[in-house]
């Protein structure tokens, strides 16, 4: 994972289509954010410049709320002859309902994108505990139908951590995954509510008791990618970090008969 200044504020570097479409959609969705926000403090702007007469304050031997009376006034004076803007009324009702639709076509075809499934060559599947996370590694496909491993993943305590660990990220046993794969993600609980979320996956995948929720990744590149449970599941929910270790298909195929 890329770690700098922008990242604590930004998303993470993606590594897979899902994360990379998340990021084109987020960009293009702020964009309307931003000319909306300045449509919206011209118009305050606007309002304030017309209205304000710094004359209106003397207040002098009147009472307050004889100027502020006053000041109302000639708003609604202002304002009289303003009864109903037909073509004005059209624009703001048509342009809003517009931007929803050009924003809900993208968010359609990401929505789907996200939730195709591809006949999987790896099965992950993820158990939330109190606090910490059990994993089970098993091929479906011909090219890894050796692959069986099962096993905890538990947080590094900070004085336990090497030079170069992460505090709060760092776990005793990562994840490791091939690249260029298509791994379906099954999660679920054994006690309470977890998610399993990892920013550079584009995947949060929230585990229930009692049920399966599924996903699918394609990772892209090799790398270290961090994440940690998003879902408030406790005490401990700060501590249980979830660490995927990217490698090319040929070192898993290796690591996986070591």
């Amino acid at each position: 994972m890329f770690i700098n200044s922008i990242s604590s504020t930004y998303l993470q570097d993606p590594v897979t289509y899902s994360m990379e479409g998340i990021i084109f959609f987020f960009k293009d969705t702020m964009t309307f954010v931003y000319v909306i926000g300045f449509f919206v403090s011209w118009v305050l702007y606007r309002c304030v410049a017309i209205f304000y007469d710094s004359s209106l304050f003397v207040i002098g031997d009147r009472p307050k709320y004889e100027a502020g009376n006053y000041f109302f006034r000639q708003i609604a004076a202002y304002g009289s002859g303003v009864k109903h803007f037909t073509t004005l009324e059209i624009i703001w009702t048509i342009v809003p309902a517009l931007i929803l639709i050009i924003i809900a076509i993208p968010s359609f075809g990401l929505l789907y994108f996200l939730e195709e499934f591809v006949e999987p060559h790896l099965l992950l599947k993820v158990e939330g505990h109190q606090w910490y996370w059990h994993y089970y590694v098993k091929g479906s496909s011909k090219y890894f139908s050796f692959i069986d491993q099962s096993y905890d993943s538990y947080m590094v305590p900070t004085d336990a951590l090497k030079l170069g660990q992460l505090r709060l990220l760092e776990v005793d046993k990562r994840i490791i995954l091939p690249t260029k794969t298509h791994i379906q993600v099954v999660a679920t609980s054994v006690d309470v509510l977890h998610c399993w979320s990892v920013p550079s996956l584009g995947i949060k995948l929230d585990s229930c008791p009692g049920r399966l929720n599924e996903s699918m990744i394609y990772i892209r590149r090799e790398g270290v990618f961090y994440g940690q449970c998003s879902e408030i599941c406790g005490m401990n929910h700060a501590f249980m970090p979830i660490v995927v270790k990217a490698v090319s298909p040929d070192d898993f195929i290796v690591l996986g008969n070591s």
